[in-house]
C-alpha cells in the first residue's frame, strides 16, 4: 500500500477521516507508523496529499488532511476482457487499475463458463475492492469504470460500435497477425483480450467487422493474467 485511498463516506469533515480496519492493520503491521506520523493519502477519483495519523478512544483516524497534488492520469484505454476465472480475476483487476486502465468491460464469450458470473469475486463490491488495492499500489486515485456483459452477441452488435467510436480498435489474438503496435500516450484505444484458449474465430470476426485490428504477442501462449500487463506495457 503506497497510498491510503479514502472514500467519501470515511470523511468526518474536510480535514478528518476515519480509517478502515484493513487500513489500520496495514499501518500497524506493515508501515509501523505511530501517533503523529504523516502519511500519503488520496481520495477516490480525487486528489493526492497527506494526513496526520491520530489515535483516539474509538481507534485510528487521519487529521489535518491536505489534498493538493494531482494524481497520475489514467490511460485513455478501454479494456474488453473475457470474464477470467474466479481465481484469476482479482490479480487482473488489481493489475488493470495499477496500470491505469480507464474502463473495463467484462464479457461472456464461448469459452467462459457461465458459472463464473456467480462467483463472489465478480460482485460489484469485490470488484471495487480489487480496483482499490491496485490504485493503492500505484499511488493513483482514478477508479476504473466497470461494466458487465453476460451475453456476447448483444454486446458485439449493440454496444461495441458505440464504445469503440473514436478509438483505435485492437484485439489480441494468436495467429498470423502483426506484432503489438505502439500508441501515443494520449491516443484513445479500446483493447479486446480473450479468455484462456482465446476467442473463437466467430467472435474474432465480430471484432474485425467492427473495425478492430488483430495483433499477436509472439509464439508463446500467455495466460490472461500475463497477457494483460504485457499488452498494456507494449501499447503505452
Amino acid at each position: 500500500m503506497n497510498l491510503l485511498l479514502l472514500e467519501a463516506h470515511q470523511f468526518q469533515s474536510t480535514t478528518e477521516a476515519a480509517l478502515s480496519e484493513r487500513q489500520t492493520q496495514h499501518i500497524q503491521r506493515i508501515l509501523k507508523a505511530g501517533n503523529g506520523s504523516r502519511l500519503k493519502v488520496g481520495v477516490v477519483d480525487g486528489k493526492l496529499g497527506s494526513g496526520c495519523l491520530h489515535q483516539t478512544d474509538g481507534g485510528w483516524q487521519l487529521t489535518d488532511i491536505q489534498l493538493d497534488s494531482t494524481p497520475p492520469a489514467p490511460l485513455p484505454l478501454s479494456l474488453v476482457l473475457a470474464l477470467p476465472r474466479p481465481q484469476m480475476i482479482k490479480r487482473i483487476l488489481q493489475t488493470a487499475a495499477c496500470m491505469g486502465v480507464a474502463r473495463i468491460h467484462l464479457l461472456q464469450t464461448a469459452k467462459v463458463e457461465k458459472s463464473f458470473w456467480q462467483s463472489p469475486a465478480v460482485t460489484d463490491s469485490a470488484i471495487r475492492e480489487q480496483l482499490i488495492l491496485g490504485l493503492e499500489q500505484a499511488g493513483a486515485t482514478q477508479l476504473p469504470q466497470v461494466e458487465k456483459h453476460c451475453r456476447f452477441r448483444p454486446f458485439a452488435e449493440d454496444i461495441l460500435p458505440g464504445i469503440a467510436r473514436g478509438h483505435t480498435r485492437l484485439i489480441a489474438h494468436p495467429g498470423d497477425y502483426p506484432e503489438c503496435p505502439r500508441l501515443a500516450k494520449n491516443e484513445a484505444a479500446i483493447l479486446a483480450i480473450g479468455p484462456e484458449g482465446g476467442f473463437t474465430e466467430g467472435e474474432v470476426t465480430y471484432f474485425l467487422n467492427a473495425g478492430f485490428a488483430a495483433f499477436q504477442l509472439g509464439a508463446r501462449i500467455l495466460k490472461v493474467e500475463t497477457a494483460v500487463p504485457v499488452t498494456l506495457a507494449k501499447l503505452y
